[in-house]
């Protein structure tokens, strides 16, 4: 609404300007540039001398100008000034709302940088309703992510603040997504200095530089260009098991999704097998491995498996009765 206010303020004063000088062009009968030339000096109020002694009317229509001009530059001032005003009022209000809502978060994610690979990231969390802070300092990233409403700091990711601000000490896990390896491992170092317990995933631009990042503490590491070519790969010699996979971790229009649930230290299931537990028949899915608390995987278990507290079961179902199922577990 300012912006608008202001577009029209040049615009009077534009007019004031096309009128004086022909005022002066047809009252004072002088010349077109030289009748601008006495506008300008009017409305700027310099103080220069007049071409030529001016009549009465002339003078009225000097006084016109003068009164109007200061009127509209006073106006256009108050709008500049308040537009100015009301914007760093909002970015430093909103930046201190920003900080509250993270500060409160618990058991969310940080993704460090907001690329190509964070952007795809980000938007997986917020699809499943999932909490998380970018930290991202590149000012046109920042101000996508404010387009899109995720929480966010401007500040560097390698910066120990920046993750305490994120909300490190009660975080679930940190994705490191910066494009430079060398920045991720600066990241994970710092991050695990902080707390050596979180989980990190990081991304690597190369496959040789993975070691480099679990050495430095990364829990898991991801090569988004290895990955890309092993699936495009696949899709020439196996298209069927792709779009399997596709229907089972990748939300479709039949709605089936792959998904990990817990067991809970308090389930009625622990020590039941398969059969007993009763999750096929209530829920309808179909377990396709368990990974017992010792970290033990279990492909494709056989009805007598029995289940532990802790145990991690992998399934393929509906998202409504993977969420049924989850309450139970």
């Amino acid at each position: 609404m300012d912006f608008k206010k202001l577009r029209t303020s040049l615009a009077v004063l534009i007019i004031i300007m096309a009128s004086g000088t022909l005022g002066y062009y047809f009252i004072e009968q002088i010349p077109l540039f030289d009748s601008f030339y006495m506008t300008v000096i009017t409305i700027s109020t310099v103080g220069f001398f007049e071409i030529k002694p001016l009549s009465s009317a002339g003078r009225i229509l000097t006084i016109f100008i003068i009164a109007a001009s200061i009127s509209i530059g006073t106006y256009s001032i108050s709008v500049i000034m308040r537009v100015m005003v009301e914007g760093e009022m909002q970015r430093r209000f909103g930046k201190r709302k920003m900080e509250k809502k993270i500060s409160k978060l618990k058991n969310h994610f940080i993704v460090c940088g907001f690329g190509r690979i964070g952007k795809i990231i980000c938007e997986e969390l917020h699809a499943d309703q999932i909490a998380f802070v970018v930290i991202e300092q590149e000012p046109s990233a920042v101000q996508s992510i404010e387009e899109k409403g995720f929480l966010s700091l401007q500040m560097d990711a390698t910066d120990g603040e920046a993750l305490i601000k994120a909300g490190i000490m009660n975080a679930r896990g940190l994705v490191t997504a910066v494009s430079s390896d060398a920045n991720n491992v600066f990241i994970i170092l710092t991050a695990k200095e902080l707390r050596p317990d979180i989980f990190i995933l990081s991304r690597t631009s190369d496959a040789k530089n993975e070691g480099q990042l679990i050495r430095a503490g990364a829990s898991r590491v991801v090569s988004p260009y290895l990955i890309g070519g092993r699936r495009m790969a696949q899709v020439l010699k196996r298209p069927t098991v792709v779009d399997f996979i596709d229907l089972a971790t990748i939300d479709s229009h039949l709605g089936l999704v792959l998904e990990e649930a817990k067991v809970g230290p308090g389930s009625h299931l622990i020590g039941k097998n398969l059969i007993e537990s009763k999750l096929r028949k209530d829920f309808g899915v179909i377990i396709v491995a368990i990974k017992k608390l010792s970290g033990e995987m279990t492909f494709n278990p056989m009805p007598s498996e029995r289940l532990g507290g802790g145990d991690v079961i992998v399934v393929i179902g509906k998202k409504n009765d993977l969420k049924r199922m989850a309450e139970v577990l």
